[in-house]
């Protein structure tokens, strides 16, 4: 298969030099038919007639019509050639990069099919394989995911692999080893070139684990994206990555519509989730049945987090994201929730609470705005506040806008948050061609 693209490669370099030095032949090599000699002008016949072979004589050349149509005829060939060497030319750029990518978690999902706005077959999530592509600026991109990809048992068509990894606790990071030990004996016997990781932290930055396999340490990964704000991000191999929506959860890819850009909204806030014994979110739930508060907002609270969804629960959910003109947002084991890329999705602007979360999360060399560097650095218009005990203000200012306000702040949120995955997808890219693509210094 490399070796068919080689070929096809090299035969695409050839043509574009041989139309190169045809078209150059032509425009200025080639020789022309020479004019002929102009015929002697008889002067004894009548005045008019002399008269008028004088005048015309001046000007005027029995080839000119066959010489204006060899050059247009030129002019056509030599445009037909550069069009020709255009196409080649883009071709070669199509495929100057291919990459693979291999979904070993959920997040994953949300990178393809949020970001990248990619499709997959097929279409039934607990299908045992699934695959898309797509090209994105000189890269061509295929994406493989779901039980059945297992390390030695797919055909690896792409010399750059970008490896999806859960970090977030032991059993996944030792599952997560195993995909690195496998890539690394592909990079050791020249199966593939270049490795880079999107990595699903853990929730207090505990991520130590990975820092061997950097390149900049002796290893072999060229590139790491990763979620929460670690603090080795430094923008040069190590990115700041989204935590996005929960894809493992099933939340779908969600298209805006003149309704949820529209129609107002039965409630001012929602907060479904879990309630975790002496945390900001017994605090919350305090505040709000305040005044009747909770009667305004959809709160469903819980003692224990599910991790399974029904399409019951699923629904019910969506449902209030979509009446609900702000989304409560408060911490967790971190700052950062998939609530928030949820609420985004469906036009309810996020009330987040701004505080760090115990761990080693924090400032990294190139942010100084933790946590939630990377949202603010994009400049999210959410709410964000200190204290659980600001929201009555919020809700007394949310009944007194107006619908038509209301309207302009979730267009602002919708068209911010298309933006975002726009910005992160094409730095994504722009990453990875920088990085893995031969220099173009001489």
């Amino acid at each position: 298969m490399r070796g068919a693209r080689r070929r096809l490669c090299s035969a695409l370099i050839v043509a574009y030099g041989l139309f190169s030095l045809y078209a150059a032949y032509t425009v200025f090599l080639r020789p022309r038919r020479p004019a002929a000699p102009r015929p002697h002008r008889d002067r004894r016949g009548p005045r008019g007639f002399t008269d008028h072979v004088a005048l015309g004589n001046e000007e005027w050349n029995p080839w000119d019509a066959d010489e204006k149509n060899e050059l247009a005829a030129s002019q056509q060939r030599y445009e037909a050639n550069l069009k020709m060497i255009k196409y080649a030319r883009s071709h070669l750029e199509q495929i100057s990069l291919r990459v693979q990518i291999w979904g070993k978690a959920a997040i994953g999902l949300y990178l393809w099919q949020h970001i990248f706005g990619g499709q997959l077959e097929p279409a039934d999530v607990t299908a045992q394989w699934r695959e898309g592509s797509q090209k994105a600026g000189k890269t061509y991109f295929s994406f493989l995911t779901g039980p059945s990809v297992v390390p030695g048992y797919f055909s690896v068509e792409a010399e750059h692999v970008v490896l999806v990894l859960n970090g977030r606790e032991p059993a996944k990071i030792a599952y997560a080893t195993q995909w690195l030990h496998y890539a690394q004996t592909l990079m050791e016997t020249r199966k593939i070139q270049h490795v880079a990781v999107v990595l699903l932290g853990n929730e207090q930055c505990n991520n130590a684990w990975i820092q061997p396999y950097l390149k900049r340490n002796g290893g072999f990964v060229n590139l790491l994206f990763v979620t929460y704000d670690c603090a080795f991000v430094n923008e040069e191999d190590i990115f700041q990555w989204p935590l996005g929506v929960a894809t493992y959860r099933n939340f779908p890819v969600v298209e805006p519509s003149w309704s949820m850009l529209r129609d107002p909204r039965s409630y001012l806030c929602n907060f479904l989730g879990t309630v975790y014994k002496n945390s900001s979110r017994e605090t919350l739930m305090e505040i709000l049945k305040q005044d009747g508060l909770d009667k305004l907002c959809w709160i469903a609270a819980r003692e224990q987090w599910q991790p399974q969804e029904t399409n019951a629960s699923l629904k019910n959910y969506q449902d209030a994201l979509l009446q609900s003109d702000l989304t409560l947002c408060p911490v967790g084991i971190n700052t950062e929730c998939y609530r928030i890329y949820e609420a985004c999705s469906y036009g309810s602007l996020p009330v987040i609470e701004d505080v760090m979360t115990p761990g080693v999360c924090g400032n990294s060399s190139m942010y100084h705005s933790a946590p939630l560097q990377l949202l603010k650095t994009m400049g999210a218009p959410f709410i964000f506040i200190k204290n659980w005990k600001e929201l009555p203000a919020i809700l007394e200012k949310e009944k007194k806008m107006s619908l038509q306000e209301k309207i302009q702040r979730r267009k602002k949120l919708l068209e911010w948050y298309r933006n975002f995955k726009a910005w992160m997808r094409q730095k994504f890219i722009n990453t990875l061609e920088n990085s893995f693509l031969p220099s173009d210094k001489g």
